[in-house]
């Protein structure tokens, strides 16, 4: 069980995200969402020990939980002058897998998510999606306990994205647990158990996805979280937005 408790994080004066707390329990997949600058990305950067939070701690078992997990970023930041069997032969060693698993491992996933052509050639060559891919193999390869996933269905076509809906189905079933953050409701609604909406940093609603949608009354979780954390008329909006774009 990964456990997050009372976390908090300022940027200087500004409150980026305030008491967030939350536990992750083997095979439970959390949807994390909020607007852009709810504290998300912030939390994330916590959680994989990338940023120190300013108070609060994230557990794992009393273990160095960050030899556990798998994770994408939200913004494919890769060496681009290595090929993609060279990054994965790089994430592979850093995690230090044994060889004859590693090279197994990075051959099979390469041909399983269709980049085994393009394995020689430079990332900075990749599209946005075969980069996406090159991310959820090295999340994938060491056989996380957990995983932490930011938007990972950003820029994959729409096979591709069939096959991680149900890949992470198929983990969580295996008894993996998975962090979910995504602005794609209609994935989330599908694929994550438990939810955390945010607005501002602070946690505006935490339970079962179902629980959450029916408390707020509203038929898709698009509604509850429209309801929930945005102050706007969308239907006003988009009109107003035509309106301006007709104007001679």
């Amino acid at each position: 069980m990964l456990e997050a408790k009372n976390l908090c994080k300022f940027y200087g004066s500004v409150l980026a995200v305030q008491n967030v707390t939350f536990t992750l329990e083997p095979g439970q997949v959390l949807g994390y969402l909020g607007p852009n600058g709810s504290g998300k990305s912030t939390t994330v950067k916590i959680v994989t020990g990338l940023l120190e939070p300013t108070h609060g701690e994230v557990t794992y078992k009393g273990q160095n939980y960050r030899k556990i997990l798998g994770y994408v970023p939200e913004e494919p930041n890769l060496y681009p002058h290595l090929t993609g069997e060279e990054y994965l032969d790089m994430v592979g060693t850093l995690r230090a897998m044994p060889q004859s698993r590693k090279g197994t491992r990075i051959t099979s996933l390469l041909q399983l998510f269709s980049l085994w052509p393009h394995r020689h050639f430079a990332l900075g060559s990749y599209s946005k999606g075969m980069r996406q891919k090159i991310l959820l193999i090295a999340a994938l390869m060491d056989n996380p306990d957990v995983l932490i996933l930011d938007e990972p269905l950003s820029g994959l076509d729409v096979t591709s994205v069939l096959i991680v809906k149900s890949l992470i189905q198929a983990l969580s079933a295996q008894g993996k647990s998975v962090f979910y953050c995504s602005h794609i409701l209609e994935v989330v609604e599908k694929v994550c158990s438990r939810l955390i909406v945010l607005r501002k940093g602070h946690v505006l609603a935490h339970g079962p996805t179902a629980v959450v949608r029916e408390k707020i009354g509203k038929s898709s979780l698009e509604d509850a979280f429209l309801q929930l954390v945005e102050e706007i008329d969308v239907t006003q909006v988009v009109n107003y937005i035509v309106d301006v774009v007709a104007c001679s």
